[in-house]
């Protein structure tokens, strides 16, 4: 079977790049070359060079895999992302993504390309671990891997913050005006926390490389919505069937997709509107809606799935109790919003219930239970303080944080970088206060969750009936 590359000829029904690939150069600068930005990021600039055509190829940075870049080039940038609902299944092949490149193997030249003025965005999708962000103190984790790594060696920097840095080091040497940076990953305000981790790591080595960042740098929030789960060989086949050609870097995902980001750019942007993408001058209201009613609604099933040996979300909500769970988390969670400009929050509660109902969609419990350490805090603890706050129970977030720690006692191998600190607190038994041992790991729980004792016992109350 051959390989889709640029001469592949593809059927009339898989919708192609509306625009000369040949004459596109780089513009963006993309760091986390994973599935999501794939069928995210990469799909809306598609759009945006067909709507309207200028120098904005993407530059896909893989910090880690060198093999994703490999297939890449094999494949001419190209890919192809299948939509799937109960429909059926649409295929689209992108044709944004101009080049790849690896940490591990292309380092001097991801930087070199970062200094490049041709550049005028750096984007990401590292996931919420890979940036050394201490929620505690705000700012860098000082015992974050990659942090110590580019504190240490600045110009041959390893972690995503440290390659932002280097890249804008060498453009204030050369004179030049900085990129955007813009952070697509679950951070609440994650604009604002880039750029303090950003500031914080130049001032360590240049204090005056810092405060040009802070004058004329921009670090736009974002909020990005679309399940995009893991491929898999099946994921290969459908593509191959629907291209007649071998794409090994097909992904599934479903029809829904989201953008709201915040208009501050400092030299020019795609026009991502054409894509659906929404321009705002706020975009914490939809931020807060998207981490607390899908995310967390996810976070919750993810883990009723791991204790109950439902293999996928779709899954999980078929189960008529869990999807009243659901239902009735999604209540408590309006609770703790403002109104969201342009979204009836009701309906949007009704699409998330079918958009987790797909059958076309086989996102794995196993994947979304991930790194709950680093996800549960904007999910799920922030929200509970805010409910506390204001004189209320905040019992919904208790029981979400007792099925974390249920899954968290049952699953032996969890994916966590605080996996050893969950799994020692795990192993411990402590009949009175099950819950005791996770609220003793430190920055763990905010300190207003770890004091209220009231707010615990229902933790426990959960927590033993599971």
């Amino acid at each position: 079977m051959q390989r889709l590359t640029a001469s592949t000829p593809l059927p009339a029904h898989v919708i192609k790049p509306a625009y000369d690939r040949a004459s596109l150069k780089p513009g963006i600068v993309h760091i986390g070359l994973g599935a999501f930005h794939r069928a995210h990021q990469a799909v809306y600039t598609d759009a945006a060079l067909a709507e309207e055509f200028g120098n904005w190829g993407i530059v896909g940075v893989s910090l880690r895999s060198v093999d994703i870049v490999h297939d890449l080039r094999a494949q001419d940038g190209l890919y192809t992302v299948i939509a799937r609902s109960a429909a059926g299944d649409s295929a689209r092949v992108v044709g944004s993504v101009v080049q790849g490149l690896s940490g591990t193997e292309d380092q001097e030249e991801i930087l070199s390309l970062m200094a490049d003025p041709a550049i005028r965005i750096v984007t990401m999708t590292v996931t919420e671990k890979a940036y050394g962000y201490d929620p505690v103190s705000g700012g860098l984790d000082r015992n974050h891997q990659a942090v110590v790594a580019d504190l240490a060696n600045p110009t041959a920097p390893v972690g995503v913050i440290g390659y932002i840095v280097e890249g804008l080091a060498r453009r204030h040497a050369a004179g030049l005006p900085p990129f955007t940076v813009l952070c697509c990953d679950n951070l609440p305000t994650n604009g604002r926390i880039v750029r303090r981790l950003t500031i914080e790591m130049a001032g360590s080595r240049d204090p005056a490389l810092a405060t040009w960042i802070a004058g004329e740098g921009a670090f736009p929030c974002s909020m990005v919505d679309r399940i995009v789960p893991a491929a898999t060989e099946e994921t290969r086949a459908r593509a191959e069937k629907l291209l007649g050609a071998e794409d090994k870097l097909a992904l599934d995902t479903e029809p829904f997709l989201q953008w709201v980001i915040e208009d501050r750019f400092v030299s020019g942007r795609p026009k991502w509107e054409a894509g659906g993408a929404l321009f705002v001058g706020d975009v914490e209201p939809y931020e807060k809606m998207k981490l607390r009613l899908l995310n967390g609604s996810h976070s919750m099933m993810a883990y009723l799935g791991q204790l109950h040996g439902l293999t996928y979300i779709r899954d999980v909500i078929a189960v008529p109790e869990y999807r009243e769970r659901v239902r009735r988390h999604m209540a408590a969670v309006l609770e703790t919003l403002d109104p969201v400009p342009g979204i009836d929050l009701s309906a949007y509660q009704d699409e998330l219930i079918e958009r987790f109902s797909n059958p076309g969609i086989a996102h794995l419990t196993r994947q979304v239970a991930m790194d709950g350490s680093q996800k549960l805090p904007q999910r799920i603890m922030v929200p509970a303080v805010e409910e506390l706050a204001k004189g209320k129970d905040a019992s919904a977030f208790a029981y979400v944080s007792a099925v974390w720690m249920a899954y968290l006692m049952k699953i032996s191998d969890i994916n966590d970088p605080r996996a050893a600190e969950l799994k020692a607190a795990a192993a411990k038994s402590m009949p009175n206060d099950p819950s005791a041992p996770f609220f003793a790991i430190p920055g763990l729980f905010p300190q207003a969750l770890v004091e209220n004792r009231a707010w615990r016992a229902l933790v426990n109350a959960e927590l033993e009936k599971l």
